[in-house]
Order: C-alpha cells, then sequence, then structure tokens
C-alpha cells in the first residue's frame, strides 16, 4: 500500500438516515454472487463485467422515483455479446434490463438482475442521403446527433427536454417525443429502419433488402405468430377503430398495436413493434432515421395568463395559427424556475394561480417568418394577459439569446421543480394527453385532484398536443404518504380513462408506475393481446420483466425509492443524469449522479456496515480522485448542483495535516516553487521520457497516485527565464501571464515567439500596449491548491493575487488581462469565497478579462490579417465553458484560418492542471471521442487557450502541436518582410 494512502474513514458519514427501507442488504456487500459473476465474465471477458457492490449501487437508481439493485452490470461492445448475454438468461433462467442514459423517469432502465449498460460503447453518427436520413448507434445523444446533422441543415423529429442526456435507444425505446414532436414527428413515424437483436440471439436489420427472407429462416415461430396476431386484430372491426382513435392524441401505454394495422409483413410489424417497447421485444442496436429540414428562424414569447386554465384556453387560437410548440408552465413552475440561470428572480413573486405559455413558430426563410408573425399578432389580439414580470407588448422575439433563456427555463422543469422539493422527499413525474380541446378542463380537473390529497404540485406540459406533466413530492419512507401517493394516482387514472378518455401515458412510455392501470386504459381485449404480444416476442419472458406488463394492482408501489440527505451542494439532485454526458470521467469510473447515488446509499447504511465499508473502499479512487473538477456538470445541471465543488471538498477530508501544511508553505513561498517548478523543467529535458516515466511511477507506487504526477512525453519544455520587457506608463491593460505559461514553455517547431512575447507583439500591433509587472513571479490564480481541495493554501494564494491584482492596475483602473481561461475563472470567480472581506471590495474593484475576449474584442477589430492557413481545428476549454468565450475562441481562430472545425465530440480534457498525469486514463477517457475526430483528417493548426489542456490534447492525439490560439493569431498578423 502506498505511504500516504489516505483512510476511507475521512469520508464516513458522521450523520445519516435511520432505517431505510430501501438500504441494501448487508448480504450484497460482496457484490455479484457466484457463479454469476464467473460465468458471465468466462463469456464476455472480465473487463466487461462490472460486479463490485459500489458498481451496482450506482446503476440502482435512475431518473425515475425506483430503485432496483442489480445483481450484474455487463457492459457489452457489439451485438454478439448483447446476444451472447440474452442466450445466457435464457439458458440460465435469467432476467435482463438494458440502461443507455438512465433519464427515463418510471423505471424503464432498473433491473434486479443482469442490467446491460447500452450507453458506453454504442455511440455513433452516420449521415446518409446529404443528411436526409442519418444511421445512429443507440448510446448517442439527441443533442450529439443533431450537432452534426445541424451542418445539413437538418434535425431528428423527437425533441424532449433531456435531449443533451437522453439517448437514441431509449427515446425509440420509449417513443419519446418533447416540445414539438406531437404525433407526426415521433419516432414511431420517422424511424426508417432498425438492427434488433432479438431474445434468441438473431440479429436483424429492418432496412435490409433480403430482412423477410432472413427472418422467415431464423424466427419462423415469431414471424408466423405476428401474422396470426395480425389477422385477429384486423378481423375485429371495433379493436381497429378503437386503435386508431387511441393514436390521434400521443400515447405511449402499453405496446403499438398499430403497428399491425400499419405493417405489410413480420419485418414492418417488428420495425413498428420495437418502438415504444421499452426493451421488452429485443435490443435496438442500431437506428436509421428520417430526418426533418432544420427551420431556423424562430420567433417566440413568453405569455402570462391569469390562471391555468385560461391558459389552456389559449391553446388552441396558437394551434390553428400554425405554431410549433405551444408549452405551458404553471405558477409552482414558474416560480421554481427561478434556481436556473438566467431567470428573472422576481418570478418567484408570482401570483399562485399565474400561468405562461411559451409559443414558437419556426421557418425556414424570412417571408415565413413575417407570415408566422402576423398569424401571432391575430391571435394576440384575442388574449386576456397578465403583465407581472414584463409588458406583452411586441411579444414575439426573434433573438436567440432571449429565446435560449425561455427554453431553458422549460425544460429544467422536471429538475427546478424537483430541486425545490422538501429535501429527503421524493419526486414523481407523470404524464398524460387529452384531446387538446379538452385541455383547460383537464387543468382544473388535475388541481381539484391535487387538492383534494394534499399535494400542491407543478405542471407544466406540451399544449399543443394535449400533453400535460406533473410532479409529486413525497417521502417513500413514510407509509402514510405512499398511501396518500397510491390515492391519487387511483383517482387520476381513473378520472384521465373515464372522463377524458386519455392517455395515462403520453410521452414517458408505461414503465413500473403505470403497468397496473393499464387495462384500465386500454380494456381487457386489447391488455390480452399486448400478453400474447409479449408472449410471441420473448417466449422465455427473458426481457424487462414487470416493465410494460404486471398483473400486481399495487406494482407501481414497489421499489420507491427514499433520498436521504447529503451534502448540501448536491441534496437537490432528483438524479435526472442530465449531467452525466458532460462528465470527463462517465466512461472510466462514475459520473456526478453515480457520486450522488452512492453517497445516499452510504446514508442509509448504518455506521460501519459491511455494505458503507465496500462503498468507501471504492469511493476515493471511483469518485474523489476521478473527479476531474471541472465542474462542467454545473452546467448541464439546470439548477447548478457543483459534483466537482463537493469532491473538492471531500479531497480537503481526506488531507492529513501534513498535507495541508506542505500545501500553505508552498503557497506562501510560492516564488520558490515557481523557480524550482521551471528548473525541474529544463534538467528534465536533458533526461530520456523513458527513465523519467519510469522513475515517476516507481514514486507513484511508494507515495501515492493522487500526489506524485506520471511523467508524460507530451510535457513541454521550460518557458524563458524572463518575461518580455514592457513599459508601464503607455499602457491600456496589465497583462498578467498565468504561471503555467511562466513555468512551460510553448510547442516546438514553428510556433515562435513565446506566448507572453506573442501577447505583447499582438498589443502593440494594435495600439494598445499592455504591462507586464516585474513582480507577477511567485502569483497565482490559486486553482491549483483549489482543485486539489487544500483550503488554507487556497486562501493564502487567493487573498494574495487579489492585492496585487488592485495594486498593478492602479485600484481597477485598468483591466487585468489573463493569458489562461482557468486563471482567469479561478482570479474572476473562484477565489472570491476564500477572500477577506476586506479583499472582497478590492476584488470588486477589477475588470478581469480573459486574453480571448480582449484579443477579439480590442485587438482584432485594430490588426490586419496578413496570412491564413487552410483549416484549423480548435478545442474549447471546460474554463471557456464557464466564462462564455468560447465564441471568441472561433472568432480568433477564423482570422486564422479559413476553415475552423470545432469537433462535435468535443469536452473537457480532464487534464485539469495535473490531473491528467496524476490519472492519465482519466484524460485519456475523457479525450477518446475527440480525438478519434481531431486525427481523423489533417489540420494545419490546433488551437486553444489553457497550456495544459493543449498538453493534454496532445497526448490524446498524439502529440499535434496544440498551442494558443494568440500565437496563431501573432503569426497571421505579422507584417510581411520587405
Amino acid at each position: 500500500m502506498p505511504l500516504l494512502e489516505p483512510s476511507p474513514n475521512a469520508l464516513r458519514p458522521s450523520e445519516r438516515e435511520e432505517s431505510a427501507p430501501d438500504l441494501v442488504p448487508a448480504g450484497l456487500a460482496g457484490g455479484t454472487p457466484e457463479p454469476l459473476r464467473g460465468e458471465l465474465s468466462a463469456l464476455l471477458g472480465p473487463g466487461k463485467v462490472l460486479s463490485g457492490i459500489s458498481d451496482l449501487v450506482r446503476y440502482a437508481s435512475d431518473a425515475s422515483p425506483y430503485r432496483f439493485l442489480p445483481q450484474v452490470v455487463v457492459v457489452p461492445e457489439s451485438a454478439e455479446d448483447v446476444a451472447a448475454v440474452m442466450r445466457y438468461a435464457r439458458d440460465k433462467g435469467r432476467k435482463v434490463v438494458f440502461r443507455a442514459a438512465g433519464t427515463s423517469l418510471n423505471g424503464q432502465a432498473q433491473g434486479e438482475d443482469i442490467l446491460v449498460d447500452v450507453r458506453r460503447h454504442w455511440a455513433g453518427v452516420e449521415v446518409l442521403d446529404e443528411g436526409a436520413r442519418v444511421r445512429l448507434g443507440p448510446g448517442t445523444t439527441i443533442v450529439r446527433a443533431n450537432t452534426t446533422l445541424a451542418r445539413y441543415g437538418r434535425v431528428l423529429g423527437p425533441d424532449p427536454a433531456s435531449a443533451i442526456a437522453c439517448t437514441v435507444g431509449g427515446v425509440v425505446a420509449n417513443n419519446a417525443s418533447g416540445m414539438t414532436a406531437g404525433t407526426t414527428r415521433n419516432s414511431y413515424r420517422l424511424v426508417s429502419s432498425l438492427t434488433v437483436v432479438l431474445p434468441s440471439g438473431t440479429v436483424v436489420d429492418t432496412g435490409a433488402p433480403d430482412a423477410a427472407e432472413r427472418l422467415a429462416a431464423a424466427e419462423p415461430e415469431l414471424c408466423a405468430g405476428l401474422m396470426a396476431l395480425k389477422a385477429e386484430i384486423e378481423a375485429d372491426a371495433a379493436l381497429v377503430a378503437r386503435i386508431r382513435a387511441k393514436y390521434e392524441i400521443k400515447n405511449t401505454n402499453g405496446y403499438r398495436l398499430d403497428a399491425f394495422l400499419d405493417g405489410d409483413d413480420p419485418v414492418s410489424i417488428l420495425r413498428g413493434l420495437m418502438v415504444g417497447s421499452e426493451g421488452t421485444f429485443g435490443f435496438i442496436s442500431e437506428v436509421v432515421f428520417d430526418t426533418l429540414p432544420l427551420e431556423r428562424l424562430n420567433s417566440t414569447a413568453l405569455l402570462f395568463f391569469p390562471s391555468l386554465p385560461a391558459a389552456a384556453a389559449a391553446v388552441p387560437k396558437f394551434n390553428e395559427a400554425g405554431a410549433i410548440a405551444v408549452e405551458l408552465m404553471d405558477g409552482n413552475t414558474l416560480r421554481a424556475s427561478t434556481s436556473v440561470a438566467g431567470v428573472p428572480a422576481d418570478w418567484a413573486d408570482l401570483p399562485k394561480d399565474t400561468a405562461a405559455l411559451l409559443v414558437e413558430f419556426r421557418a425556414s426563410d424570412e417571408a415565413g417568418r413575417e407570415a408566422n408573425e402576423r398569424a401571432a399578432a391575430g391571435v394576440m389580439e384575442s388574449l386576456e394577459l397578465v403583465t407581472p414580470v414584463a409588458s406583452v407588448t411586441n411579444a414575439f422575439t426573434r433573438e436567440a439569446k432571449v429565446i435560449g433563456g425561455y427554453w431553458k427555463a422549460r425544460k429544467a422543469f422536471v429538475t427546478a421543480v424537483g430541486g425545490t422539493r422538501p429535501s429527503g422527499t421524493t419526486l414523481i413525474t407523470e404524464d398524460f394527453a387529452v384531446p387538446p380541446s379538452r385541455l383547460a378542463e383537464a387543468c382544473e380537473a388535475l388541481l381539484e385532484l391535487q387538492t383534494a390529497h394534499g399535494f400542491d404540485a407543478a405542471v407544466a406540459g406540451h399544449a399543443a398536443h394535449g400533453n400535460l406533466h406533473f410532479l409529486l413530492a413525497f417521502d417513500a419512507a413514510k407509509p402514510e404518504d405512499v398511501r396518500r401517493y397510491a390515492d391519487f394516482m387511483d383517482a387520476f387514472c381513473a378520472s384521465t380513462v373515464e372522463r377524458f378518455d386519455g392517455s395515462l401515458k403520453a410521452e414517458h412510455a408505461t414503465g413500473r408506475n403505470i403497468a397496473p392501470f393499464l387495462e384500465l386504459e386500454w380494456g381487457p381485449r386489447a391488455t390480452e393481446l399486448m400478453w400474447r404480444i409479449k408472449q410471441v416476442m420473448d417466449p422465455e419472458g427473458v426481457l424487462a420483466p414487470r416493465i410494460v406488463l404486471d398483473r400486481d394492482p399495487k406494482a407501481h408501489l414497489r421499489g420507491l425509492k427514499t433520498i436521504p440527505k447529503v451534502e448540501a451542494v448536491a441534496d437537490p439532485c432528483i438524479e435526472c443524469g442530465f449531467c452525466e454526458p458532460t462528465c470527463p470521467s462517465h466512461n472510466l469510473t462514475t459520473t456526478p449522479r453515480q457520486r450522488i447515488v452512492l453517497r445516499r446509499e452510504m446514508m442509509r447504511q448504518p455506521g460501519g456496515s459491511a455494505v458503507e465499508n465496500g462503498l468507501l473502499d471504492a469511493y476515493g479512487y471511483d469518485a474523489v480522485d476521478t473527479c476531474a473538477g471541472d465542474s462542467t456538470c454545473k452546467l448541464a445541471c439546470p439548477v447548478g448542483i457543483d459534483t466537482g465543488a463537493m469532491m473538492k471538498e471531500f479531497r480537503h477530508q481526506r488531507h492529513s495535516d501534513r498535507e495541508e501544511r506542505i500545501a500553505t508553505y508552498t503557497a506562501k513561498d510560492f516564488k520558490v516553487v515557481e523557480g524550482g517548478a521551471r528548473l525541474a523543467v529544463a534538467s528534465a529535458e536533458k533526461i530520456s521520457d523513458r527513465l523519467l516515466t519510469a522513475v515517476t511511477r516507481t514514486a507513484r507506487k511508494a507515495v501515492r497516485p493522487d500526489l506524485v504526477p506520471e511523467w508524460l512525453p507530451e510535457i513541454p519544455g521550460a518557458a524563458a527565464r524572463r518575461l518580455p520587457r514592457t513599459e508601464k506608463s503607455a499602457a491600456t491593460a496589465v497583462y498578467y501571464p498565468a504561471c503555467v505559461n511562466r513555468i512551460f514553455g510553448g510547442p516546438e517547431g514553428d510556433y515562435e515567439p513565446s506566448l507572453p512575447q506573442a501577447v505583447v507583439l499582438l498589443a502593440g500591433r494594435a495600439g494598445k500596449p499592455v504591462w507586464i509587472p516585474e513582480d507577477v513571479s511567485g502569483t497565482c490564480c490559486s486553482t491549483i491548491w483549489h482543485s486539489k481541495g487544500y483550503e488554507d493554501a487556497n486562501t493564502v494564494m487567493a487573498n494574495r493575487v487579489v492585492e496585487a491584482a488592485w495594486g498593478w492596475t492602479g485600484g481597477g483602473r485598468l483591466p487585468l488581462v489573463v493569458d489562461a481561461s482557468s486563471c482567469t475563472l479561478g482570479i474572476a470567480h473562484e477565489v472570491v469565497p476564500y477572500l477577506t472581506p476586506e479583499n472582497k471590495e478590492l476584488h470588486e474593484a477589477l475588470t478581469i478579462v480573459d486574453s480571448l475576449v480582449w484579443a477579439a474584442e480590442e485587438l482584432l477589430p485594430e490588426l490586419t490579417v496578413h496570412r491564413r492557413v487552410e483549416s484549423a481545428v480548435v478545442h474549447p476549454t471546460c474554463s471557456m465553458q464557464h466564462l462564455g468565450d468560447v465564441d471568441q475562441l472561433v472568432e480568433l481562430a477564423g482570422a486564422c484560418a479559413h476553415e475552423v472545425v470545432v469537433p462535435d465530440d468535443v469536452g473537457c480534457c480532464a487534464f485539469a492542471g495535473d490531473r491528467g498525469m496524476l490519472h492519465r486514463e482519466l484524460t485519456e477517457s475523457a479525450t477518446a471521442a475527440e480525438a478519434a475526430e481531431v486525427t481523423a483528417r489533417p489540420f494545419d493548426a490546433y488551437l486553444s487557450a489553457n497550456r495544459m489542456c493543449e498538453v493534454g490534447m496532445d497526448h490524446a492525439t498524439g502529440g499535434k502541436g496544440y498551442a494558443s490560439v494568440l500565437m496563431q493569431l501573432e503569426r497571421a498578423t505579422r507584417p510581411p518582410r520587405g
């Protein structure tokens, strides 16, 4: 064991829940039992089997109110792997559930036996027919697919609010739709073909020319069964009429019986049945979508009404006018949305009965947009609106930033409202649909039911399609709360079906919560047919039991999860999973959601239990050490939960007093440390990479991997000993070269001069000279200590750099320009909580500007570009995302290159200062997709604006030579000789 390995007890909870009914029993502390673990490892290879107690717990929760612990988690890499797992389950009498993003809201991604992760190795986008169609892997997020399609002016039809995280496989399996899909733009209508792995292991590509012949040869009984069901359904005229009527509004409850009416043969029926089947018929390994035109010219308004029924009554008018989206938000939703960054704070003071409609028209040309706005104006004349927040005059806007803010508030419905629920309560999200003409009546009925059962729920939804969502919070650990919820569900389902003939599931699919009410909506005849379809498709009952079909009338009350209170920064988490795709470690260890899920299980456990010990043993590496600390999870989370901050605090808790003292010493004497580091880097240039790697690896084993960096060949040489000479008297800005740029030089090759020299030359060339203070050595943005959780050291440097900056800038008279994005973020924002009250006042007087923003806004207009390279690829860093200056990076790159590419798979490189040297596997995992995209073709320049991120991308791409865009800009604007 390393000498300085921290004790897991440092993170043992001091406070915990009492007798949580859903805690993991002690008998499962050892993880997956034998022979299951050994047999699957032998079948697939041990690297594809996750079997520790930490693995099982982190997969036990999803965005739903349910929690089921799998016996094992497998991570297949191919259709053959999936087929092998299903054949194994059939032969052994076991059950299989597929899980992709885990954003489904009714427990479809949870199982109690074999859980199959079909996200990690299943992403992929292949554009077909110039964008008219697209082939997608089931692990591809909707946002990722649309990013590529946008270049072709196309878009997918389904647009769920969780598009940032939900995957194609889940969207198709649940027939999820979203704001605009309705009944015509959903997966059922737009899936051209799909490839399915059936429970028998047979693989079917429904788009293959010989698909019918192959399916008939491989699965004759299935084909016969499907055709027999088709004949039986078509012979029943009343049933046919009922099926057609049920799909006139949005409906994802039960299986798509209209697949038998729309399909002519087993292959086409199979294609239709797989949509919305929730993983109960087979695994969708590939999907081909027909895409839609991307109409980019939007006109959007957020309109406020005195009541929910009043808003609902206006919906048909906008539908008739041609609006593509009419979204409804009640007062509770509006008030809760103030927790979302950018939402007006005065929404919190809205009257309880206030409701709003978010209305959007889209067009492909200006004439279409003007026609839309005339139609919208006609509707506006007939409305009685209230103006508690803003005037409704000229309510429709074209401004993209304003429109984006509206949609951000709307899409945050579940998470924003969930984040404001009472601590310790479980969140239920339900959706239903009624004929749009009866939406106002349905709203009134829903409000009456909520009041009658003691709920003050939030309501929002896709009003254009008669589709409403509502949220309920209750304590799953209290039997009386569960009974109250059960009574409400009985009354709600009866009202929706008997009063409105509505759909109990409009777009979230049946799931565990509505399975007991399936027959209430469809009746015994249709429900019996669904059981028979399941028997034909999955005769051994291997796949996803109890998720669509369940005869237990109380099944929806089984497996409800408790939500133990955790650290304040993470307690609002409803486990939605929006954070996961952005997390650098999501394909290596854990995600932000899983870090919180694991922590909650620790809170459920009695102190010192075997389960808690097992979780703590894994948590140090899986959660704390391999968190990049980049906090991009905060950007993805609608309520801004910063799991990175939580992990930094855990790092602090794990430090020994000696480690804290040493860190504080390095901050106090950083000038000496900085000089020593530059000298060490210079000395290392004379030693072979192989020797340095061997020495550092040995030291890591002896001391601790999270303390001793590993040498990487991509680490650059030392910076020049002296910074460029500048004059203070004529300076228009103070230039602060970050310590990383004072220690490390730029890439080898043609990039001369150095970054500090380039900045000084650019400033002079633009007529806006800068001054570099003589005493910058020994100061730092403090991120070095902040990211590692050294609070005292962080406090020392945070106050020092602010005091110095105040002096350098003449009390804030000049801007402070910082040449590394992470350091800009550090000085501008991250140091603030650690400042003394006096220094907080000094900080408020400072203008701290990232070099990208300064160069784009102040220098570029004054510069002449003399030469451009043909192509450049850029790497926007996570700090740039926090600062909001990615556009400036692209703009500056555009001045340097004719073609600028932002990779579709761009993300945090996870180098995170030195974390890429402490855990190189983290950076290698985080950058794999982006690096594959970058290395697929040559570029003339590889640009970013953060030295260690550039090193990380060099490591990922095999040494492409990433450098600051400002160095490339200096070359582009350098006057020609002679």
